[in-house]
This record gives C-alpha cells, sequence and structure tokens, in this order.
C-alpha cells in the first residue's frame, strides 16, 4: 500500500486538518518537476511548506498531550468527589439509623412511620445516582484511551510521512534537504520523541480508580523490593516499538521507522492491571522507570556458557541499582539454575549494599556481617532472614575472588510494571531502550579499569559517547509475563489472549545478558543462543484483531472515528460483531479426523454456555444449514450433508442476527456448524473460480492445478512458516541447551551392565569348552576360539560405548552415540558365526 493511501485511511477523521498534507507536498513536488525543472524558488517554497506542516503538527501534538493530562487529572478529581459524596451519605445514613434505633427503644414504633422504607429508596436512588457517575466515568476513560493510542499514531504517520517526503524530494530534484531539513528544523521540534510513559501512569491510575469505584487495591508496591528470595515463572516476548532512527546521510535507506505496537500493547494490558508504581505520592519521572545492572564474568566465560547450556547450578551474578546512577543503593542478585529433577526451582536471591563499599567487598576487604546484624538490633529483619542474607554475600564473595569475576557487561532499560500492589499471582513488565555495553578490559582498552563500573556514562540512552563497537542497542522491547498459579490453575483469559495475538513474539529463555555476551564480544564466544540468527528476520505479524477494543463509546466494530476506507481495510472487520476466529488445534497423530468434523456432543461444556443457549446455536445451526442445502439444490449444487439432519428445532432473531454473515465475506460460515461444511464451500469457491477461467479461455493446466492443490482438499491453516534453515554465522554454533537428569546416567551403566552379562555368559561357553575338549580335538579348540573371540568382542564393545557414552552426557552433547544400530548387529553376527562354526564342524566329524 501506498503511504499517501495508508495515511487516508489510518488517520483520526476528527484531526484530519491536522494531519501532513502529504498528498499536497507529492503534487507540488510533481507539478513543478513536469513543468520544467526544480529552481530555487520551488526548494524556498517547498522548505517553507514543510515547516509550516512541521509547526502545525508539533504544536497540536503538544496542545493534544497537554489536553490529555488535563481531563485525566479533572476525571481523578471527579472520582475522588463521587467518592466522597459517597462516604458523606454513608455516614449520615449510618447516623440516622442510629438515631431511629433510639427512638425505638424510647417508644412503641408505629406502623405508619415509614421513615426505613424512605430511607431504603434513597439509598437505592444515591447508589444509582452514583453508578450512573461512574459510567459516565468510563466512558470518558475509553476516550482517553482511543485519544492516547490515535495521538501515538498520529505521531508515528506523521514522521514516516516527513521521511518519505525528503526521500522522495532528494531523489526527483537531486537536492539534499533532508539533512538539513533534520539538522535544522526536524531536531528543533522533535514531536517523534515524545515518551508517552507519563500520560500512559496516569491514565492507569485513573483506570484503576474508575474500575474499583474509588477504592484501589493497597498493598507493598515494592512488588518483591522487600523479599529477599523469590520463585517465578517467567515467559518473555519481544514486541515491535515505534523507535525511530534518523540519520543525517543523504542515504535514506538507513532511516527506520519501525512499526509501533508499544503504546497499543500498554493500553492494552492496563485495562486489567495497573501500572505499578513505587510512589505514588511523586510526580512521575522518567529516570525513575531506568533500571541498569553489572554482570560479572570471568575471562573462560564460565558463568555465561553456564547460563547457555543451562547446566544444573549455573549462576549469573550482577550489581542492580534504579533510577540514575547517584542512586547509593546498590543491590547484588544471584540467579540460579535449577533443573527440574532435583525437585527444586531456579531462584534469584540478593541483599542491598552501599554503592561506597562495593569496591571493598569485591576486593574481599569488606564483610556484610556486622551491618546486617544491626538490622536484627532495629528490629527491621528477622534473625532467619539475616543469617540467609550473611551467607549469600558470603557466598556470592567467596565466587567472585576464587572465578576471578570481573565486569563484562552493562545493560540498561526502561521498566514499566503493571501489577496489583501486594498481589503477585501476575506481574507484567515491559522493558524499553534496551542498551547492552561493554565493561570488560580485556582487550587492553580501559573501561571499567578497578572499579566495578564505568564511570563515562549515566542513563541518557542512546549513550553517544560510548563507542559503537562497545554497544549494542537492541530494537525490540522485551515483555516478560510472570505468573504465580496454583497447581493445574490456568492463567487469566486476558493474558492468553495478549500473548497470542500480533503484538508480540514469543522467544522463550531470552536472556539479556547471554545477547549482550553473544554481540559485544565475538571473539571470545564460540557458542550463541538460538534467536541470535533470527535478529534480522522481521517479526511484525498481520493484524489479529486483539485491538477492538480501543475505540470510543457507542462504536461498533467499525468506529465512526475511523475513515470510511479504513473500516473496509480492517483486519477485523471481516467478522461481523467482530467476532475472532477460534484457535483449532490440529490433529494428531492417532486421533480419528471423522470424529474431528463431528458436532461436539458436550459443547455446553465446551463453550462453557448454558444448555439452553447451547440448543439456540444448534437449532440455529441446522436451520441455516438446511436452507443452504435447499438454495444449492436450487442452483444445481451438491448440497451441504448435517451430520444431524434428523433433529430440528426452532432458532431466534437474535441468535440469527449474531451469527449471520454478509455476502462481502470471502468464505462465509456459521460458527458452530461442522467442518465439513466450510470444506464444501471452499471446494465448490474454487470450483466456481476455476470454471469461470474456462470460460474465460483462462484454463490453467493440470500441473498447476496439482501444484495449486486444487484437486485436493484444502485443509484450513495458518499463515506461520516453521523454518528449521537456520545457521549460526560463521566459526559459531548455535547453543541447544540439553537436560540431563541422573536417570540418563543409570541407564547408561544398566545398558553397560547387560552387554557385560552377555560377554560374560559368551567367556563361560569359551571357558568350559577350552577345559573340557582333549588336546588333541582341532575341532573342540576351533570352536573355542570363535567363542573367545565373541566373548573379547562384546568386552571391548560394552566398555568402548560405555565410556564414550558418559563423556557425550557429562560434555552435554546432544549429537551422541546414545543409538547404535550397527554394534549389536555386529555382535549378533559373530556370535553366530561361532556357533554355526561349531555346529559345522561337529556335524562333519560326525558324518
Amino acid at each position: 500500500m501506498k503511504f499517501g493511501t495508508k495515511i487516508k485511511t489510518s488517520l483520526y477523521v476528527e484531526w484530519r486538518p491536522y494531519y501532513l498534507d502529504y498528498t499536497a507536498l507529492k503534487r507540488m513536488l510533481k507539478d513543478r518537476m513536469l513543468e520544467g525543472g526544480w529552481s530555487e524558488k520551488d526548494e524556498e517554497r517547498f522548505t517553507t511548506f514543510l515547516e509550516s506542516e512541521l509547526d502545525k503538527i508539533h504544536d497540536f501534538q503538544r496542545d493534544k498531550t497537554s489536553e490529555l493530562a488535563r481531563r485525566i487529572e479533572d476525571a481523578e478529581k471527579n472520582v475522588e468527589r463521587f467518592v466522597a459524596s459517597e462516604h458523606d451519605q454513608s455516614h449520615d445514613s449510618h447516623s440516622l439509623e442510629t438515631d431511629e434505633v433510639e427512638a425505638q427503644h424510647a417508644k412503641h414504633y408505629l406502623h405508619d412511620g415509614g421513615s426505613d422504607d424512605d430511607l431504603s429508596d434513597d439509598e437505592g436512588e444515591s447508589y444509582d445516582e452514583l453508578e450512573d457517575h461512574f459510567h459516565e466515568l468510563e466512558e470518558e476513560v475509553a476516550n482517553l484511551v482511543a485519544d492516547v493510542h490515535d495521538l501515538a499514531l498520529y505521531t508515528k504517520l506523521n514522521i514516516t510521512g516527513f521521511m518519505k517526503i525528503l526521500k522522495k524530494h532528494d531523489k526527483q530534484t537531486g537536492r539534499s534537504l533532508k539533512v538539513t531539513f533534520v539538522q535544522e528544523y526536524l531536531e528543533k521540534r522533535p514531536f517523534y520523541k515524545y515518551n508517552w510513559d507519563a500520560l500512559i501512569v496516569k491514565l492507569s491510575k485513573l483506570y484503576d480508580l474508575v474500575r474499583t469505584r474509588g477504592n484501589p487495591v493497597r498493598g507493598d508496591s515494592s512488588a518483591g523490593g522487600s523479599q529477599s528470595a523469590f520463585v517465578r515463572q517467567t515467559t518473555k516476548y519481544w514486541v515491535c516499538y515505534g523507535h525511530i532512527i534518523i540519520s543525517c546521510s543523504s542515504s535514506a535507506s538507513r532511516d527506520q521507522v519501525h512499526p509501533d505496537n508499544l503504546v497499543p500493547l500498554k493500553l492494552a494490558i492496563l485495562r486489567n492491571l495497573p501500572v505499578l508504581v513505587f510512589n505514588s505520592e511523586k510526580e512521575f519521572d522518567t529516570r525513575d522507570s531506568a533500571i541498569t545492572s553489572i554482570y560479572f564474568d570471568n575471562e573462560d566465560l564460565e558463568l555465561y556458557l553456564g547460563r547457555l547450556e543451562k547446566t544444573e547450578g549455573a549462576e549469573a551474578i550482577r550489581l542492580r541499582w534504579y533510577g540514575d546512577v547517584d542512586n547509593k543503593t546498590i543491590y547484588v542478585e544471584r540467579k540460579t539454575h535449577r533443573e527440574d529433577w532435583t525437585g527444586e526451582k531456579s531462584v534469584k536471591a540478593r541483599f542491598p549494599i552501599k554503592e561506597h563499599l562495593v569496591n571493598a567487598f569485591l576486593r574481599g576487604e569488606y564483610t556484610v556481617d556486622e551491618e546486617f546484624q544491626q538490622l536484627v538490633a532495629k528490629g527491621k529483619k528477622t534473625q532467619a532472614e539475616v543469617d540467609s542474607m550473611i551467607q549469600l554475600a558470603n557466598e556470592v564473595q567467596y565466587a567472585v575472588l576464587t572465578r576471578k569475576l570481573t565486569p563484562v557487561m552493562r545493560s540498561f532499560y526502561n521498566r514499566t510494571a503493571f501489577q496489583l500492589p501486594g498481589d503477585a499471582r501476575v506481574r507484567i513488565s515491559l522493558d524499553t531502550e534496551l542498551a547492552l555495553i561493554r565493561e570488560d578490559n580485556w582487550d587492553g582498552r580501559l573501561r571499567s579499569g578497578d572499579n566495578w563500573r564505568r564511570t563515562d556514562m549515566g542513563i541518557d540512552h542512546p549513550f553517544d559517547q560510548v563507542r559503537s563497537d562497545d554497544k549494542e542497542l537492541f530494537k525490540y522491547g522485551v515483555l516478560e509475563v510472570k505468573l504465580q498459579t496454583q497447581l493445574g490453575q490456568q492463567p487469566p483469559k486476558w493474558v492468553t489472549d495478549l500473548v497470542q495475538s500480533h503484538l508480540v513474539e514469543a522467544v522463550p529463555k531470552f536472556s539479556k545478558f547471554i545477547h549482550g555476551c553473544a554481540t559485544l564480544l565475538p571473539n571470545r564466544v564460540d557458542l550463541v543462543p538460538f534467536w541470535l540468527p533470527q535478529m534480522d528476520t522481521d517479526i511484525l505479524k498481520p493484524d489479529t484483531g486483539y485491538l477492538t477494543f480501543i475505540e470510543r463509546p457507542g462504536t461498533s466494530s467499525a468506529p465512526p472515528s475511523r475513515s470510511p476506507t479504513e473500516r473496509h481495510s480492517s483486519p477485523t472487520a471481516s467478522t461481523p460483531d467482530n467476532v475472532s476466529v477460534a484457535y483449532v488445534e490440529p490433529v494428531s497423530e492417532g486421533e480419528d479426523d471423522d470424529e474431528m468434523n463431528m458436532p461436539a456432543k458436550d459443547e455446553d461444556k465446551r463453550t462453557g454456555l448454558s444448555s439452553d443457549d447451547v440448543k439456540e446455536a444448534v437449532a440455529f445451526r441446522e436451520k441455516m444449514l438446511k436452507e443452504r442445502r435447499e438454495e444449492d439444490k436450487k442452483q444445481g449444487k451438491t448440497p451441504v450433508t448435517d451430520v444431524n439432519d434428523g433433529e430440528s428445532s426452532q432458532s431466534q432473531s437474535s441468535a440469527k442476527q449474531r451469527f449471520d454473515t454478509s455476502s462481502a465475506q470471502a468464505f462465509s460460515i456459521t460458527p458452530l456448524a461442522p467442518s465439513s461444511a466450510f470444506d464444501e464451500t471452499l471446494r465448490t469457491r474454487l470450483h466456481d473460480e476455476r470454471t469461470a477461467k474456462e470460460q474465460a479461455g483462462d484454463r490453467p493446466s493440470n500441473d498447476q492445478d496439482e501444484a495449486n492443490g486444487l484437486d485436493e482438499e484444502l485443509p484450513i491453516t495458518d499463515d506461520r512458516i516453521l523454518s528449521r534453515d537456520w545457521s549460526a554465522p560463521a566459526g559459531k554454533k548455535i547453543a541447544i541447551p540439553v537436560r540431563i537428569e541422573p536417570k540418563v546416567y543409570f541407564a547408561a551403566e544398566r545398558t553397560f551392565l547387560k552387554w557385560m552379562n552377555t560377554a560374560v555368559f559368551i567367556g563361560t561357553i569359551a571357558t568350559t569348552l577350552l577345559n573340557f575338549i582333549p588336546a588333541d580335538d582341532p575341532r573342540g579348540l576351533i570352536s573355542a576360539a570363535f567363542f573367545t573371540f565373541a566373548a573379547l568382542l562384546a568386552i571391548a564393545y560394552s566398555v568402548g560405548i560405555f565410556v564414550y557414552r558418559s563423556y557425550g552426557l557429562r560434555e552435554r552433547h546432544a549429537e551422541s552415540l546414545y543409538y547404535d544400530k550397527y554394534g549389536p548387529t555386529i555382535l549378533c553376527f559373530v556370535l553366530f558365526l561361532a556357533l554355526a562354526t561349531n555346529l559345522g564342524l561337529r556335524a562333519s566329524e560326525i558324518l
């Protein structure tokens, strides 16, 4: 799609005058070039037009963000006012009830008093009125969410338009305007660098207030900060986000405007979880979201290899601080990997230390025992907690000294965390602006020197003062979904929908430490993680329609705030009422395809609907199939066979309105119809298209039909492609984590003992022949020699294969001789030859 069409279909109609007039700029460029060339006056006029458009966009975004912040503050004040009003009414109600009770004790209560009934009506009316106010606030919040989403899209569309029109200008006129415009205009009005976090944090707080009716969940906002050890099940994803790289080079190929999934993703999450704020009384500051970690390792990269290969007990040691570099509290953390067979979970433990004591601690000149014991005296920690922290500090200090660990790599990112305070069952964090920077001195260049971290940088991403070969700017955001669920408990549905949407790409076991070492230390690293060769692959996926909730109140699947073209081009418009197509599990081996095509017998359990609703849906499905069969008969087509043709029931108009499909759909099918109906519809449509081509004289060849699969039933498949042709960079190998449980060693030993038992048995036969046959019996000696050879060969084979397999297990080699199809065959052949020789010699003696 051309950008001129894209901006028309993606813009918010009410803001149309404030978008970049891309069409007018392109027309100006085209008309002047057709009229005889591009003069200095044309250049000046074009630049002036660009500057006026930039001022318009910059001012509109500035005013709109200020307006959004003001509307959020006004809504917060309204919530506080409504909650205070509710509290006052409940207090007055309680006082009035107390007076009535006292009056009843003073005199007999008359039936015609009626004060209690009147009070109940007033309370009901006040409650309904309060609910109406909160419903109005919910609509306002929905409008705010849509405005923030559209404003972020507005920014992306306009900066993309500037880059494209500048590229077109330089290409057609032969003049270099892009460099000048970027340096003298765009950098002075950097609307595309706006940080949306402040607005999103405010919007999240408002959303939580309205959702909880002014009573947000209270708890420990440190989100584990007060814990010394915690265990979580974590899944990681990559997110495309709209960071913009604009070079001042005349080559436009270096300009990148990445698709922005970041703001929509945050808006999707805050509908269910609020943004975690550590200090709600403090105004949001972007520096508060910064997290910096210093990872340690030795020159052999022992910790890197352990974490990469997932060996039992592999550790990662890092020093972390939050906020700017002037933070005086540093956390020393150790992550330990545990294999499943150990029955333990991987854990992360940490303890705090003052910044000025870090170097002394790492050199072994300082211990934390005395300082931690003071925590017990002050009542801040129990003795058990302090003992655990002291043990951890001693183990970390011992590992640093004995393994000669030094600073290797720094990771920096801005984190937005979503979590209910005090509730760690679902915690989602989104890390953006991830930068990985070298800290080692191994190549002779001083970076951290004798200090525990570099002192020539802070948190000023993208760290222009650092050499380009010393830093790796990660181009994706990293989403971590951390769940704490009971055994067998499923995660919330909204979490499942989120991670299956087009916004994220799953990257299991992604590690910032591993990625940093693999990219920054190419001369020292031979093993690389599996995701490294895929970094150049575009992870952007087609829109799945997950963000249909971002619409203004009172709108349908095609919001009126969008342009008409966008409504028709929206990926969610192909389904009525935005009913997305459910995921269908593919048929596995051993499953019956016929049973998969039958309607489920327990549809009420599978769909979660009541039995009456299921009956209504089934009745409607049967009626629709019956009508389709009658229509097909009239048109001379093969009718679709219904598996439940003998049953009949009535359908309601509401069900028909919900499941009716329009003629504009490519393949219309009732959602509750069996899969055979879809196959028949698809086959019929393909047949009609092929017939039309034949009538037009464009008959495809049989080979083409076979290649296109027109003569076969086309199964329903998704668009994902499984590729196995990834290769590691030259001189590298992709590390494949190999899980080796203790029973594998025992299995190798049992196999060795079984072969030894067979060798001993054959050797016993050979020894018997040697000891009990006469010395002048050549046939017996020959047989004994054959059996002896078979026994010695079995012993040598069993020992050799056991040693080889044990070495492969210790080295965690995935490709080793764990299955041998030649050795047992050769042994059986030798044993058979010995038996045949013995029988042959004795038979010749008898004959």
